[in-house]
């Protein structure tokens, strides 16, 4: 039987703790403590460097003599299950004492298999959702693999909890029409700032936006705003713009294709008013100096442009998903090693 198995038996309390019980004796029981953990044999000596007079005191009276001399203090296992044996003071032996003084204790390859166990029931919740969104699977196993939750939860309990939270934000995702994140964060998960920057619920689910809208890696503050706003959640509606030229649709627009001059839309405006009036087709461009040069060759005749600026703003993003949904033709103006196009079509359709 391994130690950590043993009976509590029976025990003579008061004598038990006056000698395996004494202040002076507590690193020999933390010592075996390990042991029966590790479910190691209490036998073979176990040695105490630079012990003190009173530990000193504490084994020689457990021991019914001197331990030795020297500058460590060594016991051996077996000679203290001799004692407590012989004596009566603990008949079934050292493990039964203590056990008896200090609880019950877990063998550590349990402990381990069962918090194995617990965070592997941690992660249902994810399961749960990339088998509703199959979009999400590789990301659900790349969260698994990477450590990342346990960073952010660091127990089973906590991951749990914060793994549900993430998966009721992404399933609502994402969001037609656009609302405010602090709006979203308040009706989905019923805090108006569970979403703000720097919470471990607001980094997983800004990373699962990431992977539901394909928006590629990056850092900042904007680039953060941006992937919100791709899955429909406005952090600022002002600072994401897109250029466009020969857009009719709005008031705004309609003046300045009728002069012949690009028109900034901000996010607001796509959000709040789109244009009424779709194109059969829309060519799109990477440089602005492509549009300025169209506007200076074409003026009010120029056919409808959108100039991506190299990297798709959510308002970029967000025009262009409202003019596919309106059976508009986007046509891609690719320049010799552009990588935009086809993420940006992905990010659309």
């Amino acid at each position: 039987m391994s130690a950590p198995d043993a009976p509590i038996g029976r025990v003579d309390h008061g004598r038990l703790a006056r000698l395996l019980g004494d202040p002076g004796c507590a690193w020999l029981l933390d010592r075996i403590r390990r042991r029966m953990e590790r479910a190691e044999p209490l036998t073979g000596p176990v040695i105490l460097a630079a012990p003190t007079d009173g530990e000193r005191a504490a084994a020689e009276r457990l021991l019914g003599r001197a331990p030795g001399g020297g500058r460590s203090l060594s016991v051996r296992l077996d000679a203290v299950d001799a004692v407590l044996r012989r004596s009566g003071v603990s008949p079934d032996g050292l493990a039964t004492a203590v056990i008896a003084l200090t609880g019950p204790v877990t063998l550590r390859s349990d402990a381990r298999r069962r918090e194995a166990d617990a965070w592997h029931d941690a992660y249902t919740p994810l399961t749960g959702l990339c088998s509703e969104r199959p979009e999400l699977a590789d990301w659900g196993e790349h969260i698994r693999v990477s450590g990342l939750v346990r960073r952010l939860a660091r127990d089973p309990e906590s991951a749990r909890a914060l793994l549900t939270s993430t998966a009721t934000a992404l399933r609502s995702l994402p969001t037609d029409p656009a609302v405010s994140l602090p709006a979203f964060a308040a009706r989905t998960l019923g805090d108006a700032h569970a979403l703000d920057d720097g919470t471990p619920l607001a980094t997983l689910v800004h990373s699962g936006v990431r992977a539901l809208t394909g928006f590629p890696d990056g850092t900042g503050a904007e680039w953060r705003r941006e992937a919100w706003a791709c899955a429909g959640l406005l952090k600022d509606a002002l600072s994401s713009t897109v250029l466009t030229l020969g857009l009719r649709g709005t008031p705004a627009l309609d003046w300045a294709t009728g002069t012949g001059e690009p028109a900034v839309l901000t996010l607001r405006q796509l959000t709040r008013t789109p244009p009424r009036v779709t194109p059969p087709v829309v060519h799109i461009c990477e440089n602005p100096t492509v549009l300025a040069t169209a506007a200076d060759t074409y003026g009010p005749a120029c056919p409808p442009l959108i100039c991506l600026q190299g990297q798709p703003s959510a308002a970029a993003l967000t025009l262009l998903r409202h003019l596919h949904a309106n059976r508009a033709k986007l046509l891609y103006h690719v320049l010799p090693g552009a990588s935009t196009c086809s993420r940006t079509l992905r990010l659309i359709v």
